[in-house]
């Protein structure tokens, strides 16, 4: 158990926070009846990481997979190498111009991956969102599989969005702000809940064909 609560680090502790869940609140009992056992998830920290997750911005999985691919293949996963690479480098590995942009702040916001473990959540994701193309979804995602914080959630995601909606039967999705008041039940184990209701959602989208 870390000073900010406990991290994630086995698949283990993501048994038991699936078990809290389930006995907490009965929809996510039936939820992980038909998903079986959650993922874990984790990825390591540190840079290569985050650029990453803002590669995987607005982009489908596939397309994320491939822009990925290519940066491994120009051995862009360094600070070194991305700053070195500029705009035109990181535009034929396929980053978009804003991405691109993005990906070269990163590479200059010297940020202290190690040393973010010291802070809260909310001053992690305060220090990360100052660098420009990082909003609070990025830092979210960073903070839960690459930190392995249990505890966090991010309510901005569609695909968590449109999971809630069917395993609650609401009338609607719901708005950031919603799923946020409705993910403060599943505190301490929010992060588990994101992992439940990801699983949820590609399930979802096998059986009906979601978008």
């Amino acid at each position: 158990m870390s000073t900010f609560g406990r991290i994630i680090k086995t698949s283990e502790d993501v048994r038991q926070g699936a078990e809290w869940l389930a006995s907490a609140d009965p929809h996510f009992a039936d939820l992980m009846a038909q998903t079986g056992p959650l993922p874990l998830r984790l990825k390591p920290q540190g840079f290569n990481a985050l650029l990453e997750i803002i590669v995987s911005q607005q982009v489908s999985v596939a397309s994320a997979d491939a822009i990925r691919a290519r940066m491994v293949d120009a051995g862009l996963n360094n600070e070194a190498a991305v700053c070195a690479a500029g705009d035109v480098g990181l535009r034929a590995a396929g980053l978009s111009r804003p991405k691109a942009r993005y990906a070269l702040a990163l590479a200059a916001a010297d940020i202290d991956y190690d040393g973010l473990h010291q802070f809260s959540d909310d001053t992690v994701i305060a220090r990360l969102t100052k660098v420009p193309g990082i909003g609070p979804w990025t830092a979210q995602i960073y903070v839960m599989f690459c930190m392995g914080r249990a505890d966090m959630f991010p309510p901005g995601d569609l695909a968590l969005q449109e999971a809630a909606r069917v395993l609650f039967d609401l009338p609607a999705r719901p708005t950031p702000q919603e799923l946020s008041v409705m993910a403060q039940a599943w505190s301490p184990w929010r992060s588990v809940a994101a992992r439940a209701l990801f699983a949820y959602y590609r399930h979802l989208k096998q059986r009906e064909g979601l978008g």
